[in-house]
């Protein structure tokens, strides 16, 4: 996943239409989401999550500040790859406001995320 890619229709996500782009970070190792993480966008998110997971290495970032909208089944994808990670943690930045509700609901004290608003 070396090049941003896109779900739910050519480029980024305008309103009123589902879409989702992830791209590398540039100069630290994680993802940088835009649009919404819904059943539409679901597989390229889990995709790219897989990715993160496989060039984990102490700490990843996900930074979600174009993010409109994440749906639980696109939060329990984030905490279920945090959980697989044999160490570190996953540090998600800038996420929509329901992204921390549901991971306390769910996951309450699941040390391997991070939320920084």
């Amino acid at each position: 996943m070396d090049a941003p890619h896109a779900v739910g229709g050519a480029g980024p996500a305008t309103p009123g239409r589902a879409g989702l782009e992830v791209s590398p970070l540039p100069g630290r190792s994680g993802i940088r989401a835009r649009g919404e993480i819904s059943a539409l966008t679901r597989p390229s998110w889990e995709q790219a999550l897989s990715d993160l997971a496989r060039r984990h290495a102490g700490v990843s970032y996900v930074e979600l500040s174009d993010v409109a909208f994440v749906d639980v089944a696109g939060v329990t994808a984030l905490a279920v790859t945090a959980m697989s990670l044999s160490d570190g943690r996953v540090v998600v930045e800038h996420p929509p406001p329901q992204l921390p509700r549901v991971l306390e609901m769910f996951w309450p004290g699941l040390s391997r995320i991070e939320v920084a608003p």
